[in-house]
């Protein structure tokens, strides 16, 4: 990608819903970056809807002020509505988010913050997922994320990336001030949704509810989830052909 020209249009969706504080921060940062933007993000919440895609219905595309739209969909359905149809000029790039909580690790198969910035990348706009990291009952600093984003995103249009790769950013749950730089760093792991918990329902009806984190190498200090743990932004490429080309290559000697 060739970054040397300048960010004139940039499209801002999510996964939280289109009044999420996080699109909010995101919206305002955007408008520091370029003459031109446009928002185009659900109607509501749609966290872990990962890269789904609505087929089997109509989409409902309601416009709320000057380049500002809902949609009844997920966050893949925004972006590919926005990129193919909604907007009538190029796209120079794409953000998404501020997510509430992180998107590290495996987190990212899951995420509809990181499934609009996929779409992007698939349809050749270059695009940036963001996510602030928070603890259960305590406040999200969205200062944080607002005020670091803005020069990630100047960084990175300046250093460029290549096709096929989107760029996954999260903020530690500190201060603004307390916050230790930004490192470019791997994809840890962690698994989501091992923990499944059984209830019973006010009318006597068994549920399930999958719950949280059971596996985590939080502690890796090459990885997203160290770093992040350790107070410092993370900047993480993430290339969408999964091919594991060693194995590949094995496969075709053993399997020939």
């Amino acid at each position: 990608m060739s970054a040397s020209r300048p960010l004139r249009r940039i499209l801002v969706t999510n996964d939280d819903g289109i009044h999420a504080p996080g699109l909010k921060v995101l919206e305002a940062m955007a408008h520091q970056l370029a003459d031109e933007v446009w928002t185009v993000a659900p109607e509501i919440n749609h966290s872990g809807a990962g890269h789904s895609l609505t087929i089997k219905r109509p989409l409902r595309v309601e416009q709320l002020s000057e380049r500002r739209y809902s949609v009844d969909g997920t966050p893949t359905d925004c972006v590919l509505l926005a990129l193919q149809w909604l907007l009538q000029e190029p796209v120079d790039l794409v953000l998404s988010g501020v997510n509430r909580g992180a998107n590290l690790g495996e987190d990212v198969t899951y995420s509809g913050t990181i499934a609009a910035a996929m779409e992007a990348t698939l349809l050749d706009v270059p695009a940036i997922a963001f996510s602030q990291a928070y603890r259960n009952g305590h406040p999200v600093k969205w200062a944080t994320a607002e005020r670091y984003a803005p020069d990630i995103v100047r960084q990175l249009w300046r250093a460029g990336w290549a096709k096929g790769v989107l760029i996954n950013v999260n903020f530690p749950d500190r201060v603004a001030a307390s916050v230790q730089g930004h490192k470019v760093v791997a994809q840890g792991r962690s698994k989501l949704g091992d923990h499944i918990v059984e209830r019973i329902d006010p009318r006597g009806e068994p549920y399930v509810w999958i719950g949280g984190l059971k596996f985590d190498e939080g502690d890796d200090e090459a990885t997203d989830r160290g770093v992040v743990r350790r107070g410092w932004i993370s900047v993480t490429p993430i290339h969408l052909d999964m091919t594991h080309f060693p194995e590949l290559d094995r496969l075709l000697n053993d399997l020939s």
